[in-house]
């Protein structure tokens, strides 16, 4: 998206339930990303699987494991937005099961009518 460097304080760590979407976010080096699309979980189950994230070369998915801090004032993900997988209705193989249960969870948030 941008090559922004991330503000020096994102805010206050917060929890999954009160990410926004329009949030912005950062990857390690501090270059923005993209934004929140959606926050991917099971409310019912307490489980957050990871985040859609729009970049300006599409959605990508973070799994949960991938993100590294979720603040008020952003988000920070391990890897850069091209590394990051790309919601598709085939699942690539040889992913672990959080993985594959959110990006699965992302490709229906996407194609959902809305």
């Amino acid at each position: 998206m941008t090559s922004n460097t991330a503000p020096e304080d994102l805010g206050a760590p917060v929890s999954y339930l009160v990410v926004g979407d329009g949030t912005a976010v950062y990857d390690r080096s501090g270059d923005q990303v993209g934004t929140v699309d959606h926050v991917l979980s099971d409310e019912h189950t307490n489980v957050f699987h990871g985040l859609l994230i729009k970049t300006g070369d599409g959605h990508r998915f973070a799994a949960g494991d991938q993100v590294d801090g979720l603040f008020e004032r952003g988000v920070i993900v391990a890897e850069p937005a091209g590394r990051l997988a790309v919601p598709s209705a085939d699942t690539p193989t040889g992913l672990t099961e959080s993985h594959s249960t959110g990006l699965r969870r992302a490709w229906e948030w996407l194609i959902q009518p809305r």
